[in-house]
């Protein structure tokens, strides 16, 4: 029989974050995501849920997106 590899279970936290920006959606993802790991380890995925703008004078001035974010447990 072959080798198997040992498969664990992932226990995930998922929690909320809301990034926010004045250049992209794709910043505000990423600044969300920064701060985070400066306190939250092991985060392994992230989904957009809602996604927000604020408008001034007819044009984009600012982004906010709210994302859910997993991350493992420790064990």
């Amino acid at each position: 029989m072959p080798d198997t590899v040992e498969m664990k279970d992932h226990v995930y936290k998922i929690l909320e974050l809301v990034g926010s920006s004045d250049k992209s959606i794709e910043d505000a993802i990423q600044n969300a995501i920064t701060r985070a790991s400066k306190t939250i380890r092991n985060m392994k995925w992230f989904e957009v849920t809602q996604t927000r703008g604020h408008i001034e004078g007819g044009a984009i001035r600012h982004y906010q997106v709210t994302l859910r974010v997993g991350f493992t447990l420790e064990e």
